[in-house]
């Protein structure tokens, strides 16, 4: 390491890792972005962060949200004061005709695994987008959430691959390598570079540099990759521990969701309190989201949000003995 790496440097982020992000993303994403388009964030909140200012600078504070959408990410963006409008999530993932009715400048998506549901934005959906930015001038906020996890189904491309001029593109090793790391990336149009960079510089001057070297040495070595294709294998085996149990344990209930990613949707009967189900299994030492917390409009079908990345097969099986006690105790056998 040289000298002049351990000074306060780009606000930006080490020149080194945003060339070395640029490469890979690219590479593994299908992205289109080059180092100086690229700000090393200490983690995607902090980028949403970011964004939500330069946003509301431009008098653009009402976002398009994806209905159901993440609990957490809701949160963060109303305390940075960003109004959010819901905008129906399907099958084949965000209601673009939906978004054209709302007229919000800018929407937040995760397409390439949605949350909480796990759909993908299906190619005539992510053409529509694309579209819907161009002609209004809308930004395309994508969370590629998910993304390095898939174990039924091909990777998918990044949309800011499709459109880099619409697209302000957010990642992070959260949920690869640690969230303890504080460590991410924004991608964002030309646009908007200025405005982002320096409500970067004012935040914080830049984020640990020591971190980011070595992380753009794991990408450099090839390390990266190695790890992830360990982590699919890990998490494809704690997946499959976890569907099985619940067939075993619940075999009433539909789950969906499975295809991609660290978690899936149990479908719960209509009629039935998730909140109040969550409420118990909590009680019981479980950690779960109810599917109706996920949604702005409220309504809906209840439903589970369980989280499968931290613990192996035989806790896997322990907790859905645990949930099965806990929702037989609030729907029993009719």
């Amino acid at each position: 390491m040289r000298d002049g790496e351990l000074d306060y440097g780009t606000p930006t982020g080490a020149g080194r890792l945003r060339v070395e992000l640029a490469g890979y993303l690219g590479r593994v994403r299908a992205a289109r972005v080059d180092a100086s388009g690229i700000v090393v964030t200490t983690g995607a909140a902090q980028g949403f962060a970011l964004l939500a200012g330069a946003l509301r600078d431009a008098g653009a504070s009402t976002v398009g949200f994806e209905e159901p959408g993440s609990y957490g990410l809701r949160g963060h963006m109303e305390g940075h004061h960003v109004r959010l409008v819901p905008v129906p999530v399907d099958a084949d993932g965000l209601d673009v005709a939906a978004l054209d009715r709302a007229g919000v400048p800018a929407v937040i998506v995760t397409p390439a695994h949605q949350f909480p549901t796990g759909v993908v934005l299906a190619p005539a959906r992510r053409a529509a987008l694309v579209e819907w930015a161009r002609r209004t001038g809308g930004l395309i906020i994508e969370d590629d959430y998910d993304a390095e996890f898939r174990y039924d189904r091909d990777p998918v491309g990044c949309v800011q691959g499709l459109a880099p001029d619409a697209v302000a593109y957010i990642g992070s090793v959260s949920k690869a390598l640690a969230p303890a790391l504080r460590l991410g990336w924004l991608a964002v149009p030309d646009k908007w570079r200025a405005a982002v960079a320096a409500r970067k510089e004012w935040a914080d001057l830049g984020g640990p540099v020591l971190e980011q070297l070595a992380f753009a040495e794991l990408l450099a070595s090839g390390g990266y990759d190695r790890h992830l294709r360990r982590a699919r294998l890990e998490h494809r085996r704690r997946r499959d521990a976890l569907v099985a149990a619940l067939r075993r344990h619940l075999p009433g209930l539909r789950i969906s969701g499975v295809a991609a990613g660290l978690h899936l949707v149990v479908e719960l009967p209509a009629g039935v309190d998730d909140e109040a189900l969550a409420e118990r299994a909590l009680a019981a030492g479980l950690g779960l989201l109810p599917l109706s917390r996920m949604r702005l409009a409220g309504g809906g079908p209840p439903g589970l949000v369980l989280g499968y990345a931290a613990n192996p097969p035989g806790e896997l099986e322990s907790a859905v003995q645990t949930l099965a006690s806990s929702y037989g105790a609030i729907h029993p056998a009719r």
